[in-house]
């Protein structure tokens, strides 16, 4: 399967923003002077235009334009009144700033275990976590995959929850013909370089149907000040940037081609991963709720690489396209050996994380995340990638196991 194109000998990065900026370098300049001439660079028509372009594309009512997928999420909790005590449903198996913004609020992040499937929030076991102090419940869309959004809604409504959805990697992703963000009470996205949606820096937007909802954030992205200097809220400096805004607007035109690219190569790999005999096409069934052994490792399948599972009634974007492997530490050595890029997202979940050792939970609580966090492995899957990159990526992990 080996390919013979020169492309074999060169390292292959997990991202290759390069190769995208050289598609689009002349239109990013314009758009970047356009701001310089203006001489505008804070919030401004090209963050109300991004605004308007981005709640369209979601199909939500509005966008409100922040300074980082971080402070989306914790913008969207103060909206929300988040208070000292409150709980917060979400899962371990995610990066940081999920919990770490419920956190900054003094609220408590509640942990839910994943399905060992999507390696999203379980809603089966969400209703189990609510108590009187229970004021959201926080799903990530992960690796551009949605979470099972109808039963996570359904005990919202029946328990008066917000619903704030992650959406930082799944821009563009469907759950039933809906689209990411839109059907919680907000969605989140991050603008950070390695997204779909990428900028040239941090940012971030939350969108919303909820005109209410909206104009506080709007308030509270600066310092709550309604008119200048005039403070109705106590917020924070989390404005986005219009040179970013601009970078954004410029990339948005070309979202749908790049996903639609991404999907072809994680089509591609699953095809060269079968025909290497290193995987099958069927989803596979784990041990029952995934229960980890004391070794950390799951024992899923007979496959060497279990590879991603996409759901019912769901569009994956595939912000990564990541593999579950035993053999994990054999087969980062190979890639690194090739140099070839790659990333383990999480290698801890956040239930043991030592800032997050106050809430008392322990190796074993939560199993599937553990899993994942012991098995998972992200491989480049980026738009400009091609086939021949993708052997040689196939080739070199078989080559690990």
């Amino acid at each position: 399967m080996s390919p013979t194109s020169s492309e074999s000998t060169h390292s292959i990065p997990l991202l290759d923003l390069k190769a995208q900026y050289a598609t689009i370098r002349e239109e990013i300049r314009a758009a970047i002077d356009r701001v310089i001439e203006a001489q505008q660079f804070i919030l401004g028509p090209e963050v109300e235009a991004l605004e308007h372009e981005i709640a369209t594309y979601t199909g939500c009512k509005y966008g409100i334009g922040v300074s980082s997928g971080t402070d989306a999420l914790l913008v969207a909790l103060m909206a929300i009144d988040t208070r000292p005590g409150d709980e917060v449903i979400t899962t371990p198996y995610t990066f940081f700033a999920t919990a770490g913004s419920i956190a900054r609020l003094g609220a408590v992040p509640v942990f839910v275990d994943i399905d060992p499937l999507t390696f999203n929030i379980d809603p089966n076991a969400i209703e189990a976590k609510i108590t009187p102090r229970t004021r959201a419940i926080m799903p990530v869309h992960l690796y551009g995959q949605m979470a099972d959004m109808d039963p996570i809604m359904e005990i919202a409504q029946r328990h008066n929850l917000v619903v704030i959805e992650d959406a930082a990697q799944a821009i563009g992703a469907e759950y039933k013909g809906r689209r990411a963000g839109s059907i919680g009470h907000m969605g989140c996205f991050s603008f950070f370089p390695s997204k779909n949606l990428g900028g040239f820096g941090d940012g971030g937007m939350v969108v919303t149907s909820d005109s209410t909802l909206a104009e506080k954030m709007r308030l509270l992205r600066a310092h709550g000040a309604s008119p200048k200097y005039y403070h109705k809220l106590i917020g924070g400096n989390f404005r986005l940037d219009a040179l970013q805004a601009a970078v954004l607007r410029v990339k948005l035109k070309y979202l749908d081609d790049w996903t639609a690219s991404r999907q072809r190569n994680a089509a591609t790999y699953r095809r060269l991963f079968i025909e290497a005999g290193l995987a099958t096409d069927l989803p596979v069934c784990l041990e029952s709720g995934c229960r980890a052994r004391i070794n950390g490792l799951c024992g899923l399948s007979p496959a060497k690489v279990v590879l991603p599972v996409e759901a019912p009634n769901r569009k994956h974007v595939y912000n990564q396209f990541v593999i579950r492997v035993v053999q994990r530490d054999r087969v980062m050595t190979s890639l690194k050996a090739r140099r070839i890029g790659y990333e383990v997202y999480y290698p801890i979940p956040l239930h043991l994380q030592e800032c997050f050792s106050y809430l008392g939970l322990r190796v074993g609580d939560l199993p599937a995340s553990e899993c994942a966090a012991a098995e998972t492995l992200a491989l480049p899957v980026y738009p400009e990638m091609t086939e021949d990159l993708q052997m040689v990526v196939v080739d070199v992990i078989a080559s690990g196991l």
